[in-house]
């Protein structure tokens, strides 16, 4: 059995924490869930890739390799990884593989990339 005080101080409340615990186990597939996403985006990599599938709606592993500067089957491990995980689908049209995010997981990951994203128009041409 759980002990529930665990809690020195003297003014402890334990219906806060009986509360949080409780908070906790309630949401504990979202806990799950949010966490196997932020796995995925925790590699530069992916995370580019959900940055740019994100800024461009979809784009297939060769333009993926292209604006990274990476072999196309690099950039397809990553994919394989990230739709495995459920953060990603994939279009086929013709012999063609387009990627995109997920729609459900488009407003967890919006908020990642406001800390990184330059408008176009303050990017120097060279």
């Amino acid at each position: 059995m759980e002990k529930l005080e665990t809690c020195i101080r003297v003014l402890a409340d334990l219906n806060q924490i009986k509360g949080c615990k409780e908070l906790l186990r309630a949401n504990k597939s979202s806990f799950f869930q949010l966490s196997n996403i932020l796995a995925l985006t925790g590699n530069e990599v992916r995370l580019q890739i959900l940055f740019l599938l994100e800024t461009e709606f979809e784009l297939c592993p060769c333009d993926l390799a292209d604006i990274l500067g990476m072999s196309t089957p690099a950039i397809s491990q990553h994919l394989r990884k990230m739709k495995d995980g459920g953060i990603i689908k994939a279009r086929k049209v013709a012999q063609t593989i387009y990627y995109s995010i997920e729609p459900r997981h488009i407003e967890l990951l919006k908020p990642l990339f406001t800390h990184i994203t330059t408008p176009n128009h303050q990017i120097k041409q060279i």
